[in-house]
């Protein structure tokens, strides 16, 4: 029988990053796979995980854990950038063996913050922006992807905020927009809100441009983040429809407990998930 246990087990030193020291976890990390979970998607951190910590600091994380895509915050590039600050910032994150996929989540209530966002995706030299719109501001937001090329991926916030509480708010809101128009699905606030976040990731996976990989202690609005394998999302069978839809975007754990001293967690996670990748992917050579 599989377990958590098991999957723990196979994805190697990641687990344990927390209590070895970094020599020890690097050369651990390099012999578990990321090539496990990247033959259909990729492993990412969404960016807000690290509000507490500099930018050093959180490549360092993702280092130590072998995850090499990022969500950029405003917090480690500011809207406000110039070209050489910008420039820099990539060239940080190249040495790191990081790649800014998208930015955001970006609030937007005015036509001018669209625009502000669209710019900033531009110079940053992304094609993904993860979105907080107000609701009025969709047609607008639609003509500014078609201006831009870009794909918009609308981020949801579960039971908490009443605007894109849940997937089915994006995709009814969307549908008759531009095809670049879409979810960034968090799975974890789509329970929260009570809705089955694997099996809306069936019905959605066209307009799914980004993953937050979350897990909640329950599917309620008190459900609380907690280590992907230890809350009440199926974490197996979630990895099984990425499969099945044929998921090509990046999966970002998005570590909201114990913010200001989150590496322990985060590396549960990160190896939690790839010892499902590397079970999963196993079993379905063997079938």
């Amino acid at each position: 029988m599989t377990t958590r246990r098991s999957f723990l087990k196979r994805a190697g030193g990641s687990v344990a990053l927390a209590s070895v020291g970094p020599a020890v976890a690097l050369a651990d990390s390099s012999r578990t796979g990321h090539q496990a979970s990247d033959d259909l998607f990729k492993l990412g951190i969404a960016g807000y995980s690290f509000v507490h910590f500099k930018l050093d600091q959180a490549l360092e994380m993702m280092k130590k854990v072998d995850v090499h895509y990022l969500c950029i915050k405003d917090f480690h590039l500011p809207y406000n950038s110039t070209a050489e600050q910008i420039s820099t910032f990539h060239e940080t994150l190249k040495k790191a063996g990081v790649t800014g996929y998208a930015v955001g989540p970006i609030y937007m209530k005015t036509t001018q913050e669209v625009d502000n966002a669209f710019d900033y995706a531009q110079r940053v030299g992304v094609k993904l922006i993860v979105g907080v719109p107000n609701a009025e501001l969709l047609p607008y937001v639609d003509k500014k992807v078609k201006e831009f090329d870009m794909r918009y991926a609308i981020h949801i916030h579960g039971p908490d905020i009443k605007l894109w509480p849940n997937a089915s708010s994006v995709i009814d809101a969307v549908k008759n927009l531009d095809p670049r128009m879409g979810l960034c699905f968090d799975m974890g606030h789509d329970t929260r809100f009570g809705d089955n976040a694997i099996a809306d990731l069936e019905k959605y996976a066209k307009r799914i441009f980004d993953i937050h990989l979350k897990n909640v202690t329950a599917a309620t609005k008190e459900g609380s983040t907690c280590e992907l394998g230890r809350g009440v999302i199926d974490i197996p069978a979630f990895v099984a429809m990425l499969r099945k839809v044929k998921y090509d975007g990046c999966c970002s754990l998005e570590y909201e407990k114990d913010m200001k001293d989150p590496l322990a967690g985060i590396a549960e996670s990160v190896g939690y998930f790839k010892g499902v990748c590397d079970t999963s992917k196993s079993g379905r050579r063997k079938a």
